[in-house]
């Protein structure tokens, strides 16, 4: 029998444990913040029906999607959160209650070039708010609120929540004269990663004079504090009814963020921000984290009209912000920004001598259903080599079970670590250990 070389696809990211525990432990820091404001948890399927997934057309989503069909039904790989998203609050529309708040961690796939960074199966965590024929503001402030403190909880002190409003930039657009803002969208939007005179040039290419293009670089490099920009804006003089909507609205936001009391040094106003996404269709987030610009935006989101016109009649809309996990963890690790280290999920190792097994399986679950974390080394061996395996585990306590230690119900609890040992009862064991 031939042996097959084992090796993973190109752009699926695997971690050893030591990577992954880290993983696990940025994911809950995530969830528990998600839920601590209020979302609640939803599952969809992996697969979806190709006609759900697509129902908005083809263009680079289908060039990306993992397509295939199983019998006579089409499907496909779901390839974000939101669509599903949008489905699954159509479908279970009338057992739900509005605003409803969702929140969503799992895996997305797309079938684009791997490369550094870029993976073509990765982690999203997704938060939503989505109404039911209206959605007051209050929702857009939640939002960077949730962000801050996620981002503070996950470590982080240096970072920018940038806001903008899709309005404001529609608005003076159509001031210069340009009716169809879509192609000047995303455009700007790829102001910080082409510079200006690239940006110009896409602009014209579009039809725009190249008056009016520098008029629009001018106008979205407007910089100062929250309150400076806002005055800028404000004494434009821009008469056109989309812009004076879109101002009022970031107003309104910016007041109720500044209601929920977190840091301003954290959070701004960035004209540049326009998300290149057709639905968004007012305000629009990105996250940075000040130290590392090259990283780019590690979390990004914003307001939607009518995310389920597709599926739908009713008018449902809504608000999200995304986080990128296996991408935002590959990057923190490449700069160093956060680093793992081989540690235990166990307090506690019980290393049995070799005749004593079966009392270190009755130890271990008795310490067990007093909620110790404990684990058991099964082989048989010389102490030595137990001793290794507990010190290349990262362990930090264990006890050597011989039969004293079973008769007087008394152990000595060595620190792996200090090398430190004490002599404990089991219940002063269970009071140590108990979570």
């Amino acid at each position: 029998m031939s042996i097959v070389k084992p090796s993973t696809l190109p752009g699926f990211m695997e971690l050893l444990p030591e990577d992954q525990i880290l993983f696990n432990e940025m994911k809950n820091v995530i969830r528990e913040n998600f839920e601590k404001h209020g979302f609640l948890p939803i599952d969809t399927p992996v697969i979806e029906k190709s006609e759900v997934l697509l129902a908005k057309g083809g263009g680079e989503t289908e060039k990306q999607i993992y397509r295939f069909e199983k019998g006579s039904t089409d499907m496909s790989l779901r390839f974000d959160l939101t669509v599903p998203l949008a489905r699954y609050t159509v479908e279970h529309f009338n057992d739900l209650s509005f605003p409803f708040k969702r929140y969503q961690i799992g895996k997305v796939y797309r079938g684009e070039k791997a490369q550094k960074g870029r993976f073509r199966e990765f982690y999203q965590c997704d938060i939503d708010t989505i109404g039911n024929g209206d959605l007051s503001l209050v929702n857009d402030a939640e939002f960077p609120v949730v962000i801050y403190h996620t981002f503070k909880d996950l470590g982080f002190t240096d970072f920018t929540i940038h806001l903008n409003n899709r309005k404001i930039l529609k608005g003076f657009f159509v001031s210069l004269g340009i009716e169809d803002s879509t192609d000047a969208l995303r455009a700007v939007d790829k102001l910080d990663k082409i510079g200006e005179d690239a940006v110009i040039e896409e602009l014209v290419e579009t039809g725009i004079s190249v008056d009016a293009a520098k008029k629009i670089i001018e106008f979205i490099k407007i910089d100062g504090s929250v309150d400076e920009i806002l005055d800028s804006l404000n004494n434009l003089g821009v008469e056109d009814d989309i812009f004076k909507t879109g101002l009022s609205d970031i107003t309104e936001v910016i007041g109720y963020i500044r209601d929920f009391g977190i840091d301003e040094n954290c959070f701004d106003i960035n004209l540049k921000i326009a998300r290149g996404l057709d639905y968004y269709t007012g305000t629009v987030y990105e996250t940075t984290l000040d130290n590392y610009p090259d990283i780019g935006s590690v979390c990004s989101g914003g307001r939607y009209d009518n995310l389920a016109s597709n599926y739908t009649d009713m008018i449902l809309p809504g608000v999200g912000i995304s986080i990128g996990l296996s991408r935002l963890f590959y990057q923190l690790n490449e700069v160093k920004i956060i680093e793992s280290e081989k540690k235990s999920l166990i307090d506690l190792l019980i290393l049995p001598m070799d005749e004593c097994i079966s009392e270190g399986i009755k130890l271990v679950s008795e310490l067990r259903e007093n909620k110790v974390r404990v684990g058991l080394y099964t082989e048989f061996a010389k102490l030595k080599k137990k001793f290794k395996y507990a010190n290349q585990t990262k362990v930090e306590y264990v006890i050597v079970l011989g039969e004293d230690e079973i008769k007087n119900r008394f152990y000595s609890l060595k620190n792996m670590k200090t090398g430190e040992q004490i002599d404990i009862s089991f219940d002063e064991l269970v009071e140590k250990f108990e979570r």
